[in-house]
């Protein structure tokens, strides 16, 4: 882990997203964070020692989703998979599919496997995984505030984690999406899917992999906007909003919170989630795992 001494920073962004606003003026305390995404050699660890079983290798229950599609109450969970042909990026189920079979331990599907991947982040982890993660580690999830803080790297002002160029003289800063998502990716920066930790430059506090590669989970329940103090405030030690603010408003009979997500990840593109910056925000319910969705922990003090 990376000892970071807190302070002031100005979070949020007015370039982007709505979600993103408005700028708020926060101090963090000192807190400790994981120099990495946590990877699969790491959690197979935590596995071998608690027995602990995912949220993605356990059946659904019809009775916690009503209206589910015969059949469909069995393991499994996302999956990416580029589109044949050029599409349009407003409705998701063109490059995802539930896939049964597929976890921790078989990222693509029943029929792959860890071979190889033992210093890539763990993906296909819901919240509660990522959390009893955490607290076996004696640690926890960071707060959006504290995410955001150690992905800036010191840096103020800065679109992204290293300045305000995507890719600074034609450099690939960080696993992202080169070319017309979700059809076809010129791989500029080595990879298709996930990397290994550690393969793209540190940010100014020393951190990996805070941007791209997988989202990573935070500690606080979704809130659209966050809100700004009067007059000449600054907030300590921010936290998110409540379960209730979380819920999805397009599905009001959906009763399951969602958690903030940070850093983008190797899917997004410049046509599509342009979320490859320390101020980017994503609402994801706690139930949901995928293929690019990973985490890191922090101890505080």
């Amino acid at each position: 882990m990376i000892r970071l001494e807190g302070g002031e920073f100005t979070m949020g962004s007015l370039n982007f997203y709505p979600e993103e606003a408005p700028l708020v003026r926060v101090r963090v305390n000192p807190f400790w964070v994981d120099e990495t995404p946590v990877t699969n050699a790491q959690f197979a660890e935590f596995v071998a020692a608690t027995g602990h079983i995912t949220v993605a290798e356990v059946a659904p229950d019809p009775k916690d989703y009503p209206g589910m599609l015969p059949g469909m109450d069995q393991p499994g969970s996302l999956v990416f998979h580029k589109s044949t042909v050029p599409v349009g990026t407003d409705d998701p189920s063109r490059w995802w599919s539930f896939t049964f079979g597929a976890d921790w331990r078989h990222p693509h599907g029943p029929n792959s496997s860890l071979d190889g991947l033992d210093d890539h982040p763990v993906v296909h982890v819901a919240w509660s995984d990522a959390a009893a993660y955490a607290k076996w580690a004696g640690k926890a999830l960071p707060t959006e505030a504290e995410w955001e803080f150690a992905a800036r790297g010191g840096l103020e002002g800065k679109d992204f984690a290293w300045g305000d160029e995507l890719a600074p003289d034609g450099a690939m800063m960080a696993n992202t999406w080169q070319g017309l998502f979700p059809f076809a990716n010129t791989m500029e920066d080595g990879w298709e899917r996930t990397s290994p930790v550690r393969s793209f430059p540190p940010n100014g506090y020393g951190i990996h992999d805070m941007i791209g590669n997988v989202w990573e989970w935070t500690a606080d329940w979704w809130q659209e906007n966050r809100r700004k103090p009067g007059g000449c405030c600054v907030v300590a030690n921010p936290r998110g909003g409540t379960l209730k603010t979380s819920f999805d408003p397009s599905q009001p009979h959906v009763r399951i919170g969602r958690k903030v997500m940070k850093g983008g990840s190797h899917l997004c593109a410049e046509n599509y989630c342009q979320r490859y910056r320390p101020a980017a925000r994503h609402a994801e319910m706690i139930d949901t795992s995928t293929s690019h969705i990973g985490f890191r922990c922090v101890r505080r003090g």
